[in-house]
């Protein structure tokens, strides 16, 4: 299986082992580098990678406490009337038009907006949506999906996708996941360490009883 890690922070792109399934894997802060956060109302945060993502194989994968906003994923795919209010926390959008007015593009906040009128549960979490002036899918980051003020970042286009909106009825949840990230190794050490000093503490303990 091909590995492409998209570092958000360090927007850092690494390419493994070639194969027919590619995992496009997230971590760090989306936000990293703008101003977003920190600047009063909805912010849309582009400069994402292209890249070529098949449904049927191919696996979004999101790790680090950024993303760690989901313990089980609430995937739902559909139109907009057809996205539980409850527990969606991964939405794969099937309505590209918000307005019926063709000549209007429909864009990451056009979407965002209507998945918030429809989510009732608040928090972070994910979707892809079709968008017309680009005629192409993409993959983004919502801060609150049930809120039409949350900041959003893009994080991928399909550009192998273009005009082929008819493909997102293909994505599953299966296509989305949700990694806890691995300590680095300074971390272990540190842990070892201390799992060392508790043993010695305990043994000390039980000689001091004998």
């Amino acid at each position: 299986m091909r590995s492409t890690i998209l570092s958000l922070g360090a927007a850092a792109l690494m390419l493994g082992a070639s194969a027919q399934a590619t995992t496009f894997t997230f971590s760090g802060d989306p936000f990293a580098g703008s101003t977003a956060p920190t600047t009063p109302g909805r912010q849309v945060v582009g400069g994402e990678p292209f890249i070529e993502f098949s449904a049927p194989a191919d696996v979004f994968s999101f790790e680090g406490s950024f993303f760690a906003f989901v313990a089980d994923i609430g995937f739902a795919n559909g139109t907009i009337g057809s996205i539980p209010a409850a527990g969606t926390n991964v939405a794969v959008l099937r309505t590209f038009d918000d307005d019926n007015n063709a000549a209007t593009a429909f864009g990451a906040g056009n979407a965002a907006n209507l998945l918030a009128e429809q989510i009732t549960t608040p928090g972070a979490g994910l979707f892809v949506y079709f968008n017309s002036g680009l005629n192409l899918p993409r993959l983004v980051y919502s801060t609150n999906l049930s809120d039409n003020t949350a900041d959003l970042k893009i994080l991928a286009r399909m550009t192998n996708l273009s005009g082929q909106s008819g493909e997102l009825a293909n994505f599953s949840a299966a296509n989305f996941q949700f990694l806890t990230a691995v300590p680095e190794p300074a971390t272990w050490a540190t842990m070892i360490l201390g799992l060392g000093l508790v043993g010695a503490a305990a043994r000390r303990r039980n000689i001091a009883r004998a």
